[in-house]
């Protein structure tokens, strides 16, 4: 999604808002429609991080209805940029907008905030002052110098665009998240090959999500579209592929470097201590985004694409989880290798095969090489706040294998799932990169 010769004439196109004001003015307005994106992804991280139900696959699709509800925003009053409706599962077309001037920060603001709102109406007292006030913040930043009977075309038409969006989403299978995800009742499998609990929490003591693999897809035909081969063959035997993956888990554990642990912990991205896996790559495309000045058309819509990726990676990924419902390698070295063994880790609670850090990465690399270019250099500040180092990166790719490694390190997974998971998230991060968003 490089941007070609008629794309750039397209980007260069005034909207009707941007002729009404001077130069300088629609520059103005032009950064403020991009921060009115940023902004509020950079809110949506944070709620991500304090909303109990937001594990990576919810947040995942959070992210993914919050972009496509600002691209599809934009194309109704944008000749540059193409609809996803009729390209993306089920989505119908917009509503077109009323007749009259609409000034796009105003809409994208109020396309943004109605989403949220909707998306993170669980969210606790404090998630809830935080989108009253950016609402409110927001709001009368993009308001502000615009004709009032503008201001309310435009604010009725992005949250008309949100409603259109929502709608669709209610009915895609992931809309209701009880139990934090966990079910009530569960029936473990008895093959020594089989998942088992690794955690002591009650509530954990049943996988997390077993059906979101059956969650209607957005840009990949079905969950199972993109599906692996089953992982080595459980055997206890030392000489066996499936023990040396183990052992070779065992053995990276007990003699960590200190770029592997830093790694691990880079790319840990646990729920309710992170954005999560899935906000973490959204993290990296809006900084990317602001340093390299995106227009706002173009940040939405790659935004949108990399929603959509990752969004079908969690789903793509859970179905092949809960297909081979896979052991993880903390059961197994306690179990033959050595009783007293921890990873550096916490192993999340669901099965093992593949990782779903790798196939988000996997992904997300597609999608981001796909709209900024191969050998993309950037370095990634996500976790400075968390006195991690900035770690940097010459592709898209580097990172996204980094990302997998780093599960390996972890005690996590086993290389097999890290390796397989990319290449799962290759395969499902083609499905959204060939989506058209741009005329």
């Amino acid at each position: 999604m490089t941007l070609g010769r008629r794309q750039l004439i397209g980007y260069a196109l005034a909207t009707p808002m941007a002729l009404a004001l001077g130069p300088a003015q629609a520059a103005d307005r032009q950064t403020i429609e991009r921060e009115m994106v940023t902004t509020w992804y950079r809110l949506v991280l944070e709620l991500v991080r304090h909303t109990a139900t937001q594990s990576p696959p919810v947040a995942s699709r959070a992210f993914a209805y919050i972009g496509i509800a600002a691209h599809e925003a934009l194309t109704t009053g944008n000749v540059s940029l193409v609809s996803l409706a009729g390209q993306v599962n089920g989505l119908p077309p917009a509503p077109a907008r009323e007749t009259g001037a609409h000034d796009e920060a105003c809409v994208l603001h109020a396309a943004l905030a109605a989403s949220a709102q909707v998306l993170f109406a669980n969210t606790g007292p404090s998630g809830q002052r935080a989108l009253t006030k950016m609402d409110e913040k927001l709001g009368a930043k993009a308001m502000e110098g615009i004709d009032a009977a503008v201001v309310e075309r435009s604010i009725a038409h992005g949250r008309a665009l949100a409603a259109h969006v929502l709608a669709w989403a209610e009915a895609d299978g992931g809309a209701v998240i009880t139990n934090m995800g966990f079910p009530r009742s569960y029936t473990p499998g008895t093959d020594p090959e089989d998942w088992v609990p690794t955690s002591l929490i009650r509530q954990q003591q049943a996988p997390l999500l077993p059906d979101w693999g059956g969650n209607r897809t957005f840009a990949m035909p079905t969950g199972n579209t993109c599906a692996l081969a089953p992982p080595p063959a459980y055997s206890e035997d030392p000489a066996s592929e499936f023990f040396k993956a183990a052992k070779e888990v065992y053995d990276i554990g007990i003699s960590l470097t200190a770029d592997q642990t830093l790694s691990a912990r880079f790319w840990s991205d646990d729920p309710m201590l992170s954005s999560t896996p899935p906000g973490h790559w959204i993290a990296i495309a809006i900084e990317l985004a602001e340093r390299d000045v995106m227009p706002a058309d173009r940040v939405a819509a790659m935004m949108a694409v990399l929603g959509i990726g990752m969004a079908d990676a969690f789903i793509g990924c859970w179905a092949t989880k809960y297909e081979f419902n896979l052991v993880r390698p903390v059961t197994v070295i306690k179990r033959l290798i050595d009783p007293k063994w921890e990873p550096l880790l916490i192993t999340p609670p669901f099965p093992e095969y593949p990782s779903g850090h790798s196939t988000v990465s996997g992904a997300a690399a597609m999608v981001l090489t796909a709209f900024l270019g191969e050998d993309f250099a950037f370095d990634d500040p996500t976790h400075e706040p968390d006195d991690l180092p900035i770690r940097s990166f010459a592709s898209f790719w580097e990172a996204a294998e980094d990302a997998a490694l780093s599960r390996l390190y972890g005690g996590i997974h086993y290389r097999f799932s890290s390796v397989q998971g990319l290449a799962q998230g290759r395969c499902i991060g083609a499905y959204a990169a060939a989506l058209k968003v741009f005329a």
